[in-house]
């Protein structure tokens, strides 16, 4: 019975060392979730983590990529069950806003302080970060705008020239239609593609305040602005012309429906943020080496609005690292190196520009972002990222619902406007 005893307290003390040994190697594991699914892009970060690696041979590194639309999913519920990953990527806007206030996130500012490590962000990036003058997340990736790209090739071909103003662009589309070829790829299944020509339209008629005044409820703003109103009238008038392929509401973005159209030369544009490029390098490199060129929005006659205001973001996806980390000071040390010398090099290699300082792109496309962004007077965050999540859906919703033809403008701006009375208040005058 003794013997017996003895044995068990044995193996109680192995399962006990075993559990500690356990617990002690899971403090030095890190985890990151990112969105970055594309081969060529993914690569660097995983160069990154292999370069934390052979200085921190102690550690562990799980990264996992997702797609983006998946991904919105899986983080609300790891970080609304206090289980989300050590690091992980947000857009910014009304959801790291929701992180900040429930204690999701740490604040970063005394990591960023160490250094001058700071210092080596474009201003714009660490504003998007900020609140209350403390920074809760890295600026890791792109600078991205929206544009318009084109099939270059098929604008030689044609004798098209890129157009300065909106009626210049919509007289190109007629032409394009009467050579049998769709005018704009649109993938709407996710609903934020669509988002990306709205935004475009608003901003060119109504300028960036108007969005401003809507979404934080000042100087009497209101997503019943007329400029919304005509923004969602522009674009259902060009539906109705057959400037975007069939069944746009149903075909997926991320499995690139709307970028093998262009592929193929049967649509000759699409409007979307430049991260574009990256899915198009990744899938088809020759088409993106050969064919793809892009040009700003164009500006509307008659219009206010300064054409040079942008859609976009100064550094994309930024990083945060949750409340919950086992060791933050080590996960800091990780993201460091996804915005060191290297990392930089090889997104500018591939026609990123990442939110730094002093960052020399070489590409054609790239070179006409960055004058872009030197030029801008604003950059208005996306719509789906700045407003809170709830009234993003409704924005994403009605907006399909519009281009749908199963809603009207009125009805879409008069939905979104309610919503945001009910989540955010009235509008100060």
């Amino acid at each position: 019975m003794q013997k017996i005893l003895i044995l068990l307290l044995i193996i109680l003390m192995s399962i006990s060392c075993s559990s500690k040994s356990s617990d002690a190697n899971s403090e030095n594991k890190i985890t990151v979730w990112h969105v970055q699914s594309a081969d060529i892009q993914g690569a660097i970060f995983n160069r990154a983590k292999d370069r934390f690696l052979k200085e921190y041979p102690d550690y562990t590194v799980d990264m996992n990529a997702m797609k983006s639309d998946a991904y919105k999913t899986q983080i609300q519920i790891a970080v609304g069950a206090n289980s989300a990953p050590d690091i992980f990527v947000t857009w910014g806007g009304g959801t790291m806003l929701n992180y900040i206030k429930a204690n999701k996130i740490i604040d970063l500012t005394p990591y960023m302080s160490q250094n001058g490590f700071s210092n080596k962000f474009i201003p714009a990036s660490l504003l998007q970060v900020s609140v209350d003058d403390k920074i809760y997340a890295v600026p890791v990736e792109a600078v991205t705008i929206a544009m318009v790209f084109y099939n270059k090739k098929l604008f030689e071909e044609n004798g098209w020239t890129v157009p300065t103003t909106l009626t210049e662009l919509e007289s190109l589309c007629d032409k394009m239609l009467a050579k049998g070829i769709k005018p704009f790829a649109l993938a709407n299944k996710t609903k934020w593609p669509a988002s990306m020509i709205y935004m475009s339209l608003v901003q060119r008629i109504g300028g960036t305040k108007v969005f401003y005044d809507a979404a934080n409820r000042v100087n009497g703003g209101s997503f019943e602005n007329p400029a919304f109103i005509e923004a969602a009238k522009k674009f259902v008038e060009w539906v109705d012309k057959g400037y975007f392929n069939e069944g746009f509401n149903g075909l997926d973005y991320n499995t690139g429906q709307g970028r093998a159209l262009m592929y193929t030369g049967k649509t000759a544009m699409e409007i979307n943020g430049s991260f574009l490029t990256i899915s198009m390098l990744s899938e088809n490199p020759d088409f993106f080496n050969n064919n793809l060129d892009a040009f700003i929005f164009p500006a509307i006659e008659g219009s206010k609005a300064n054409p040079k205001e942008l859609i976009g973001s100064a550094g994309d996806m930024f990083y945060c690292i949750s409340s919950t980390s086992k060791n933050p000071d080590m996960a800091f040390k990780l993201l460091e190196r996804f915005v060191d010398d290297q990392a930089v090099k090889e997104n500018l290699d591939i026609g990123i520009i990442p939110p730094i300082k002093n960052a020399s792109p070489e590409g054609t496309i790239s070179k006409k972002i960055a004058a872009a962004v030197n030029e801008a007077p604003a950059i208005q965050l996306w719509y789906d990222q700045y407003l809170p999540p709830e009234l993003a859906q409704v924005h994403m919703d009605t907006l399909q619902a519009v281009i749908g033809k199963t809603m009207t403008p009125e009805e879409a701006c008069k939905q979104l406007e309610a919503k945001a009375l009910e989540l955010l208040g009235p509008s100060s005058k």
